[in-house]
């Protein structure tokens, strides 16, 4: 008779956490090689737009980080 485990009951939830683990991963590196292109934007080409989309993003980012480090309205 073989000794065979039963998968562990947290199997399917560590999978779940390591895919999406991979897509904020996978994410944050689009998102660094796009800044370091400076969003793909010449920087004579920059307008009020550009910075209010800029900020937009930054605002999204903030609410992940602060939610992420319990700080800002995440602080207990």
């Amino acid at each position: 008779m073989t000794n065979r485990r039963a998968p562990a009951q947290n199997d399917k939830a560590l999978n779940a956490f390591l895919a999406a683990k991979r897509e904020i991963d996978v994410t944050l590196e689009r998102l660094q090689a796009l800044s370091a292109d400076h969003f793909d934007i010449h920087p004579d080409e920059i307008n009020r737009g550009h910075v209010g989309t800029l900020n937009h993003y930054a605002s999204l980012l903030r609410q992940i980080s602060d939610s992420a480090f319990k700080e800002g309205e995440h602080a207990e």
